[in-house]
C-alpha cells in the first residue's frame, strides 16, 4: 500500500489491458477476423510472441498486469481488465479499446512483450498519433497520452533497469497510428513493450518473477504519478 496507508487513487479508474490471450492459438478463425480500427482493418488479435523456451507473451502480460492491479488497488484505484484469463480467446482489439471507453477510465495501458529479432533488445512505450478517420478520433488523447508515455518510459526504466529499445522508436518512445487499441480509445492510453522476448537477456529478465514485480511497480508508479499530477 502507499505510504501511511494513503489512497491517492481513490475515485479513479484504471483500465489495464493484458495483451493477447493464452487461448488465441486455438481460435484462429476468430482472431483472424478483420475489425475496423478507423483508418484501416486489422486482425481481431494475434497469438503474440514467446521466449525461445516457450514462455508466452500472453502469460507474461497477464502476470504483470495482475501484479500492477494489486498495487493500484492498494492505492485506492478501481482497476478494470480487458481479460483476466477468463475468456477462451481475445477480446478483439476494438473491444479492448471499447472496454476502457465504457468504463470511463481515467487512463488505460496495454501491457505487451515484443517479438523482434534476437539481436535486438530493450523496451519501448507506444503512444497514439493523431487519427481522425471513420470511428477513430484520437485528437483529445494525443497530448495526455504523450505525457503518460514519457512518465512511463522514465519510471519503468528506473524500476527495472531495462534499457531503451535499440531497434525501434527513439529514446524508448514510439508513436503509431496503426493500432486499434489506441485509435479507438477515447481515454488517454499507451502500450508498453516491456522487452524483446526473443532476446536472451530480455527473456531472462521477463521470466524472472522478481523482475516482473519491478515491472509492475514501474507501471503502477507511472499511472499513479499521472493521475495525481494531471
Amino acid at each position: 500500500a502507499a505510504a501511511g496507508g494513503a489512497t491517492p487513487l481513490a475515485g479513479r479508474t484504471v483500465l489495464l489491458d493484458p495483451g493477447h490471450n493464452t487461448g488465441n492459438a486455438k481460435y484462429t478463425t476468430e482472431i483472424n477476423r478483420q475489425v475496423d480500427i478507423g483508418n484501416a482493418r486489422k486482425e481481431c488479435d494475434t497469438t503474440g510472441t514467446s521466449t525461445n523456451n516457450g514462455y508466452s507473451e500472453a502469460e507474461y502480460t497477464l502476470d504483470v498486469a495482475r501484479r500492477a492491479r494489486q498495487i493500484l488497488q492498494d492505492r485506492g484505484a478501481k482497476v478494470v481488465f480487458t481479460q483476466d484469463g477468463d475468456r477462451p480467446w481475445g477480446p478483439c482489439i476494438d473491444e479492448r479499446a471499447g472496454i476502457g471507453n465504457a468504463a470511463k477510465a481515467d487512463v488505460a495501458l496495454s501491457v505487451h512483450g515484443d517479438g523482434a529479432p534476437a539481436s535486438a533488445g530493450g523496451f519501448h512505450v507506444i503512444m497514439p498519433g493523431k487519427v481522425t478517420a471513420g470511428k477513430a478520433d484520437t485528437s483529445a488523447i494525443v497530448e495526455p497520452s504523450h505525457r503518460l508515455g514519457v512518465l512511463l518510459r522514465d519510471t519503468f526504466k528506473a524500476a527495472t533497469g531495462e534499457p531503451f529499445a535499440d531497434y525501434i522508436g527513439k529514446q524508448g518512445l514510439d508513436t503509431r497510428t496503426d493500432l486499434g487499441g489506441l485509435n479507438l480509445s477515447t481515454v488517454p492510453k499507451v502500450f508498453i513493450e516491456c522487452g524483446n522476448m526473443r532476446n536472451a537477456g530480455d527473456a531472462g529478465r521477463m521470466t524472472d518473477p522478481q523482475w516482473r514485480q519491478r515491472a509492475a511497480q514501474g507501471i503502477a508508479d507511472a499511472l499513479t504519478t499521472y493521475l495525481t499530477t494531471s
